[in-house]
């Protein structure tokens, strides 16, 4: 992964090599630095890392909101820029980080969408799946994606090593590669097994990826991608249809039944109960509704 500025290299195999970030976080590194030190180029001729202040970052992300950019892209282009300086500060680069006058715009608040109730139960007991092998990983994919709210490059990533019948448990790789147990369900665990027991009458693979094609691959994220979107379609009109959705459904059916927060975070691989506390959303205006309907006063 070489890039156009080779300041921007030790970092990258920083973030590969001991911080173990994936391949996507460190294209999206990768893409913010350079779109930044291309910036400077164009508009500031040949500038030092030690002489770029908080004046070049400013008049960088001046140029990405006139372009329309949302303020939570440019919060993560700041994210990318804090990590850098922090890394080149640390490793004697530069003697002081541009990003501390730097101020990142507030978010607009939006609240994650989900799949309600009704629509996930219409889809695993009245939605007909084909009677063959794409049919049968069609329903475990989306199954696995709502009853674990997993990632998308986690459930690619499951391995057939990462069951445990005897403890009802499988093993995910998350963020970082950090890894967490999630708890199956007796129906899931079932679900499961008769997966497995298929691709050995199949003659699939029975070790490496958990879920794979009728060649026996690992699944592509564009094809659950598609998968996903094609049959929420058949339940749901909300806007958003993707396997995060189902990840955000999975904490927020949780946290409305009265889920204690921080076994969420645990269950979600978060690594700040920050991140998780956007899912109280929903209940908050549960609380709302009944204070509105049935206080005297409100």
């Amino acid at each position: 992964m070489q890039t156009a500025h080779p300041v921007i290299q030790p970092f990258l195999d920083y973030l590969k090599y001991e911080k173990r970030y994936s391949p996507h976080t460190l294209a999206s590194y990768q893409t913010d630095l350079v779109a930044f030190f291309d910036y400077l180029v164009t508009d500031f001729g040949e500038v030092r890392l030690g002489e770029i202040t908080h004046s070049f970052v400013r008049s960088w992300l001046a140029s990405l909101k006139d372009a329309g950019l949302a303020a939570k892209s440019i919060n993560r282009k700041i994210s990318t820029l804090r990590s850098f300086f922090k890394h080149c500060l640390k490793t004697g680069l530069v003697e002081q980080t541009p990003m501390t006058r730097v101020i990142a715009p507030k978010n607009e608040k939006r609240l994650p969408q989900f799949v309600a109730d009704k629509d996930i139960h219409t889809l695993f007991n009245h939605v007909e799946f084909t009677d063959d092998w794409k049919g049968r990983t069609d329903r475990l994919l989306l199954a696995l994606l709502y009853n674990t709210g997993m990632r998308l490059a986690e459930l690619i990533g499951l391995d057939e090593s990462g069951i445990n019948e005897s403890n009802q448990s499988i093993k995910v790789l998350g963020k970082g590669s950090k890894e967490r147990i999630i708890p199956l369900s007796d129906a899931l665990l079932r679900d499961i097994g008769a997966y497995r027991i298929e691709k050995t009458r199949l003659g699939l693979p029975t070790s490496g990826p958990l879920l794979v094609t009728e060649k026996g691959k690992a699944l592509a994220p564009r094809s659950v991608y598609t998968t996903v979107r094609s049959y929420l379609s058949l339940v749901t009109t909300i806007e958003k249809r993707s396997p995060h959705v189902l990840r955000h459904s999975f904490a927020t059916h949780l946290t409305n039944n009265g889920a204690e927060l921080n076994a969420v975070k645990e269950l979600l691989g978060h690594s700040s109960l920050a991140a998780t506390q956007v899912y109280t959303h929903n209940t908050i205006e549960k609380l709302k509704n009944v204070h509105r309907n049935f206080h005297p006063k409100a």
